[in-house]
């Protein structure tokens, strides 16, 4: 029984009972405990708040282990895509997904960053979470590397007004002078299967619940962020080696 909730309950058995505790029946302390909360309601908000705090905690404390234990999964795994400087100082690592509106609003904010900063390195992970067209562009874009044109598919693909769905992909591979034959064929690739898989590990064990989602050095950034913020991130990180 939690500390908040004992007080009141120890409160309520403090009183005259026909029996003793001892011979309290599981409905009576039910009922104690019904007669408790009715008498003190804020109890259930002081124990939703403990329970938040805990989770919070054991949530940080996850994220903490798997940036340590998988530093070098995240920064150097050579089946992810690398852009910006590839000897850059900090490695910023995003997790995105194709239909996500704030994801689209930040691939400007981070070209932005690597303009202006050229001592940074950026990893992505293909974070397909929102749709059947999601996990059908992630697959895509990883696939665009067999043919030398992951960087050009990412971008179209970010920057597109269309929803991105099997045909919205499949034209966008078509404009950029794709062999959408050989690319529907290494969609299904081994490589492509081991990144979607390790992207969700990852994801899950930093504590991440959507998209976009970045890691720059010890920083786990949630959600959309402009470039200045970026960029300060990207300094302190930097400072801190």
């Amino acid at each position: 029984m939690r500390p908040l909730l004992a007080l009141p309950l120890l409160a309520a058995l403090a009183v005259p009972l026909p029996a003793t505790a001892q011979e309290l029946t599981p409905n009576d302390v039910k009922k104690l405990a019904l007669e408790a909360i009715l008498e003190n309601p804020e109890i259930i908000m002081e124990a939703v708040e403990i329970l938040r705090a805990r989770d919070a905690a054991d949530a940080e404390a996850q994220a903490e282990a798997t940036l340590s234990s998988s530093r070098d999964v995240l920064e150097n795994d050579p089946n992810a895509p690398v852009a910006g400087n590839p000897d850059g100082s900090v490695t910023l690592i995003e997790f995105f997904d194709y239909n996500c509106g704030f994801c689209r609003r930040a691939s400007p904010e981070v070209e932005a960053l690597l303009a202006a900063d050229t001592d940074v390195r950026i990893v992505y992970r293909e974070w397909p979470i929102l749709s059947e067209g999601s996990i059908f562009g992630a697959r895509a874009a990883l696939a665009a590397r067999e043919q030398g044109k992951y960087d050009e598919m990412h971008k179209a693909l970010m920057s597109s007004s269309a929803r991105i769905d099997e045909a919205s992909v499949m034209q966008i591979a078509t404009e950029l002078g794709l062999d959408t034959e050989k690319l529907r064929f290494d969609m299904d690739s081994d490589a492509v299967e081991e990144h979607l898989a390790t992207t969700r590990e990852l994801a899950q064990s930093l504590g991440f619940t959507g998209t976009p989602s970045f890691v720059i050095g010890e920083t786990l950034v949630p959600g959309f962020v402009d470039a200045d913020r970026l960029q300060s991130i990207v300094d302190a990180a930097r400072e801190e080696g």
